[in-house]
């Protein structure tokens, strides 16, 4: 009976929560009102509440951050949100000076009094600038994208650096998913929406245009022209001394582009790799990550290899390529960052970090270690150029589950000294970290991490929240996490990151063998992780929680549906949950690639069967889930929180549901935000963990 009350969801016209989707419709509002009360009600007003959110919110408001930061000619810029300035200040300070605890920074923008002055909610998506081609010029121009709310959409204005103000009659381009790069101090590329048909069905920039300063954008030449079913359509200016290229890139999909080298006429040459590969051009150099394997002259090279050329030779014909790294079973390429004269490989070895130094002398480019790395255990490890045009000077970030981060600086090559160090936000004595691997169903090692007390008991006992994601090729590596330590490590919870497949632990082929068809192996991999769990007496199903938002909310929602017997509580964020209608919602179309698609044969063969909005079941006893996401999410569209909640609700279901009016797929737009959303989640989870007993 079930299974036909599915098949009429599937249709649309059988939905009798479409009107949900209705974004900022009078009647959706309202409810989204009423759902926001009941769960406030049960969770904001529950003891501990309001101490646990403001703790949080200190965390995220901290003084002592590391304030990471982008050199730009003589300074280092840095953008920067605490209690004071919620919406956040731009600000930039000296080297010197940002060696010292507490640096003096100027301020350039501060978003909070913009947002008073012109009445608006602005929140910082990033400023793009123009290095001056004179290098004794200072820093002028730079392109700021502002997005209400915290959308995807966004606008861009022109900033000076030197006078620190907006340029008036500047570039400005109006609000839209899109940018513009710079090409020279008059000309930028822009990719935005230029009115009807412009924009890709995913809701992307489909044309690129050439605009030059004083020209109205909808006279601006265009560069390309991509198909409506193409992804996204962008283009940029390498402006390196020497090398100055400009390059088109046309995504036709997820895993699927293709890049032109752009003449100064406008012609375009493809460059001619597989479209599944990752492709860069570094000065001399065009380095090639594959996505599947490449057979060259009788050579087949394996998915997750790194290949290098000389970049014109190239152009002109020759396939003389080497070979920088090649994949095993256990370690794959997380990645390869340039600096002047160097490449460091960031490898992952069963999901913990290697680096390696690459120096192109004479046609070798022997691996050696990075001098000066910390010894590497159960840490994440992420490295940044400072300036890759003139400079082997390195950023190096340095965390685990229960190290503050490590912020380290020097020349590579040379030993590198401890620059900034957060501080400890929570109190992680007696804890520890261990790596444990769990088998799924098919046989395959499923590796994850867990942090708990050294001590623990395998009784069964131990409140666990275990998180994960699986999708579109993303790690889940260790890192520094004060929010979970404070809100749930400190309360005697155990926490659990699975590195399941379709994330990017072991590079391309881990994330494949969860691909469309086979996205179920990714729910086997987390339930056998949850299992591991119940079986090493970590935890058991009452106590045992699961999190996790996007894709993540996919997973969360299939474990519900799937595995309701090995769970206690579900928190599920920005999710996927209505498969058969994803693709219509938003940035949905851009997926098809990863799951299928639903106007096709797929639906049928699959994606019905993964589409937890399609396989409620009235009859079942699932956990409490709690449904979290934002009106401004424009990527994951908020109707399929929201229709899941209607119809786990009128099932006689236990669920709760909390929309934030700002925040974009990231859920939250401010400090205050997050710690409000982080504590209703940290709130639902111990009240259903530590004591089972107590109904939501």
């Amino acid at each position: 009976m079930e299974r036909q009350q599915s098949h009429s969801l599937q249709e649309g016209g059988g939905d009798p929560h479409l009107w949900l989707e209705e974004v900022a419709g009078e009647r959706a509002l309202a409810w989204v009102e009423a759902r926001n009360a009941e769960s406030q009600a049960r969770l904001a007003e529950s003891p501990g509440f309001t101490t646990l959110r403001d703790d949080l919110q200190a965390i995220l408001d901290a003084d002592d951050r590391i304030p990471f930061v982008v050199k730009r000619g003589e300074h280092f810029y840095n953008f920067w949100q605490d209690r004071n300035h919620p919406r956040g200040l731009w600000r930039r300070t000296t080297p010197e000076e940002y060696r010292k605890a507490r640096p003096e920074w100027e301020v350039l923008i501060d978003l909070d009094a913009l947002n008073a002055q012109e009445g608006e909610n602005w929140v910082w998506h990033g400023a793009r600038c123009l290095k001056p081609s004179d290098p004794g010029q200072p820093w002028r121009h730079c392109l700021v994208s502002l997005s209400r709310g915290g959308a995807d959409a966004d606008v861009t204005r022109e900033f000076d650096l030197v006078e620190k103000r907006w340029v008036v009659n500047g570039y400005f381009r109006p609000e839209a998913k899109g940018g513009l790069c710079w090409v020279d101090p008059d000309t930028v590329y822009a990719y935005t929406d230029f009115g009807e048909g412009s924009l890709t069905e995913s809701g992307y920039p489909r044309i690129v245009k050439r605009w030059r300063r004083g020209m109205p954008l909808d006279e601006a030449e265009t560069l390309f022209a991509g198909e409506s079913d193409d992804l996204y359509i962008t283009a940029w200016h390498d402006p390196t001394p020497g090398h100055e290229r400009d390059f088109v890139s046309r995504a036709r999909a997820f895993y699927d582009s293709e890049l032109y080298l752009c003449d100064a006429d406008g012609s375009l040459h493809r460059i001619k790799v597989p479209n599944s590969a990752h492709k860069q051009v570094h000065r001399e150099w065009l380095l090639v990550e594959l996505r599947e394997p490449w057979e060259l002259d009788g050579t087949t090279h394996p998915a997750g290899a790194l290949l290098v050329v000389d970049f014109e030779a190239f152009m002109a014909g020759s396939r003389n390529f080497r070979v920088l790294f090649t994949p095993t079973e256990r370690t794959s390429l997380a990645d390869a960052t340039w600096t002047r004269h160097h490449l460091i490989l960031n490898v992952l070895d069963d999901v913990k970090n290697r680096l390696y130094v690459l120096t192109p002398e004479e046609g070798q480019w022997q691996p050696d270690p990075l001098v000066g790395v910390p010894t590497l255990g159960s840490v994440s490890v992420s490295v940044s150029a400072v300036d890759e045009e003139e400079s082997d000077e390195i950023f190096l970030v340095v965390s685990d589950y229960l190290t503050p981060t490590t912020l380290l600086h020097g020349q590579v090559g040379e030993e590198l000294e401890t620059l900034k160090q957060a501080p400890a936000l929570f109190d992680a004595e007696g804890l520890e970290v261990t790596q444990h691997f769990a088998t799924s169903l098919d046989g395959t090692p499923i590796p994850y991490f867990q942090v708990a007390r050294r001590d623990l008991e395998p009784n069964g006992e131990h409140p666990t929240l275990l998180y994960g994601y699986g999708g579109f090729e993303v790690p889940l590596l260790p890192g520094y996490n004060p929010g979970v330590g404070r809100g749930w490590l400190a309360q005697g919870g155990v926490h659990v990151v699975a590195n399941i497949r379709g994330g990017g632990e072991y590079g391309p082929r881990w994330h494949q063998a969860a691909l469309r068809e086979k996205r179920h192996k990714a729910f086997e991999d987390f339930a056998s992780v949850a299992e591991d769990l119940i079986a090493r007496g970590v935890t058991s199903p009452q106590r045992l929680g699961v999190q996790g938002g996007s894709n993540g909310g996919l997973l969360v929602g299939n474990m519900l549906t799937r595995y309701p017997q090995l769970l206690g509580a579900v928190v599920c964020q920005v999710p996927l949950l209505d498969m058969r209608r994803y693709h219509q919602l938003l940035a949905g179309a851009s997926w098809v690639a990863e799951y299928g698609d639903p106007d096709g044969d797929d639906w049928d063969a699959f994606l019905r069967d993964v589409s937890p909005y399609h396989n409620l079941d009235p009859a079942a006893d699932y956990p409490p889930m709690l449904l979290m996401t934002s009106t401004r999410d424009d990527r994951v569209h908020p109707g399929h929180a929201r229709k899941m909640m209607a119809r786990m609700h009128e099932q006689g279901h236990r669920v709760l549901y909390y929309e934030n009016i700002e925040g974009g797929h990231g859920g939250a737009a401010d400090s205050r935000q997050r710690a409000h959303m982080q504590a209703l989640a940290f709130t639902f989870l111990g009240q259903r963990l530590f004591d089972p007993a107590k109904l939501v």
